[in-house]
């Protein structure tokens, strides 16, 4: 294979793989979030477009487990890293840049503490994503789908405790200066779903 293709690849595959659809978009944002968080800044670009694009692998369905149960103590992120390793070897990634990779998918959550550069802007635009319109959407789209989300009150403690946990967790100046914005609109968001609906929401 063409190593110049292998962002194609990336691309194509996960555009195939995430289901729900909806899924899909995640990607391209946080990719986009990650170089404007980066911008300036001495990193690798292919670690951070491979990472981005390839985190989630492990909750698409399909690649999750199907049982309830199962699914409960699911783990995505070592499904992810393997799958990660093998599928980017086959596309022509660079060997020498896998474990960057596997570094930055190991520590895209919240509770982690990433060291690689690399690792750091990627977790910060995970963030940022989780907050805003965005991480509104990508929190309510699970109400009825999701077997932890039933109803619009098991999802409003989501959205509350991303507005008042997850910025705290940014690293990077450029991540704080983006994430005033969303901060802003999430925590509108969740004032006026408190008082439309009060006791009544449901």
């Amino acid at each position: 294979m063409n190593t110049a293709n292998w962002r194609e690849s990336v691309v194509e595959y996960i555009r195939a793989e995430a289901q729900p659809v909806d899924k899909f978009g995640h990607q391209p944002r946080l990719y986009a979030l990650a170089t404007q968080i980066g911008n300036g800044m001495d990193y690798d670009d292919d670690v951070v477009f491979a990472a981005a694009w390839m985190h989630d692998l492990g909750v698409f369905l399909g690649h999750r487990p199907s049982d309830p149960a199962q699914l409960a103590r699911w783990d995505h992120v070592p499904y992810t890293i393997a799958r990660s390793r093998e599928l980017l070897s086959a596309w022509g990634f660079p060997a020498s840049k896998l474990n960057a990779v596997a570094e930055s998918i190991r520590t895209h959550q919240p509770q982690d503490e990433p060291v690689l550069i690399e690792a750091i802007i990627l977790r910060d635009a995970d963030i940022l994503e989780q907050l805003g319109a965005m991480g509104a959407l990508r929190a309510l789209v699970k109400i009825g789908r999701d077997t932890r989300y039933i109803t619009y009150s098991d999802v409003l403690p989501v959205l509350e405790r991303s507005v008042e946990y997850l910025p705290g967790k940014l690293r990077l100046v450029q991540s704080n200066a983006l994430a005033v914005e969303r901060i802003d609109s999430l925590h509108g968001l969740v004032a006026a779903i408190k008082k439309e609906a009060g006791a009544l929401l449901y």
